[in-house]
């Protein structure tokens, strides 16, 4: 993971941006789609990748200095007296690859464009789950591109058929002072992470038909493949239940039969059951079937505070803290 991270979103960002300033194109249009393919190429790669680990401002930096690339290597020389096409074998080498970069930039731009756009299911508008504090969505979306929860729509995979529910889920990183996710590359220590300890509160109004609080919070990468929720809370509102996943263990303020209120405290997120590293699961979907495992029901998508979030986009918590407690049912 770390070098497939450092590959992709440092070295051939880079590497991209020092060909275009000290390796021009000397032909106007080998130029022409040099410029335009390696410009392409960030576009789609600030789109399909996390940036939870190198900065979710990264992209933006790549922008700068490619723009400013592009402009410096057109200013070294007369763009109307360049040859029309490459003279030599190198000119047409790097007129294929910025072909191929184009090409490639176009089709994942255009592929996570697409996932921007809501699913054909219902969609359940909910109140932002958060307390204060910043929030990076590192799968959201309506393909496999920039949601990997997509795969278990999969029915022909029998694995993924109890967690068929969580198909349209969004998973959430913290943000720290400067845009990173934690405090170093990737420390063990779940505490490092922005995320760990974040106030979650209920999103919508309903009744909680199952909580569980403690299971432990593992070390990173340390986890718990077969109680893949952790510490979780299901909340039934209306036809739809929301499931909130991977909370801190101890940190639950419901139990099942509660009634909640919209920004009623439920817990804290944490890094229990199948979790990676410290983030929020959250997802909707119909109830499940009776005896069903409890995240098999039909799938629905979310959208938070009017909003269908997706890979990349951020989301700032509610300010202040919740003071409500939950209303037991008589």
């Amino acid at each position: 993971m770390t070098l497939s991270i450092l590959a992709m979103q440092m070295a051939l960002p880079l590497g991209l941006i020092a060909w275009l300033a000290f390796l021009p194109a000397g032909s106007s249009i080998g130029f022409t789609v040099q410029a335009a393919g390696t410009g392409l190429f960030f576009l789609a790669l600030a789109r399909v990748a996390q940036w939870a680990v190198t900065g979710w401002w990264l992209p933006s930096v790549y922008g700068g200095l490619w723009l400013l690339a592009a402009l410096v290597s057109l200013g070294r020389r007369r763009f109307t007296e360049m040859p029309l096409l490459p003279k030599a074998v190198s000119g047409w080498l790097g007129l294929v690859l910025s072909i191929l970069l184009l090409g490639l930039g176009g089709w994942y731009g255009a592929r996570a464009l697409a996932g921007q756009r809501p699913p054909p299911v219902e969609l359940v508008d909910i109140a932002n789950p958060f307390g204060p504090g910043r929030y990076l969505v590192g799968n959201g979306g309506s393909n496999r591109l920039v949601n990997a929860h997509l795969a278990t729509l999969d029915e022909s995979v029998e694995r993924f058929r109890p967690w068929r529910g969580q198909s349209y889920a969004l998973d959430f990183f913290g943000l720290g002072p400067w845009g990173f996710r934690a405090g170093g590359w990737r420390p063990a220590d779940p505490a490092a992470y922005a995320i760990f300890g974040a106030e979650l509160r209920a999103p919508c109004g309903g009744e909680i038909v199952a909580a569980e609080g403690g299971m432990p919070d593992f070390d990173v990468p340390r986890q718990d493949p077969v109680n893949r929720l952790g510490n979780h809370v299901i909340l039934r509102c209306d036809a739809a239940e929301i499931v909130l996943a991977h909370m801190r263990q101890g940190s639950l303020h419901v139990a099942p039969g509660d009634l909640v209120a919209v920004g009623d405290p439920l817990g804290e997120v944490g890094n229990s059951g199948a979790s990676t590293e410290p983030h929020l699961h959250i997802h909707a979907q119909r109830p499940a079937a009776v005896g069903a495992p409890p995240i098999s029901g039909e799938p629905l998508a979310l959208r938070i505070d009017g909003r269908f979030l997706v890979r990349g986009e951020r989301l700032s918590g509610a300010s202040g803290r919740s003071g409500r407690l939950p209303v037991s049912p008589p």
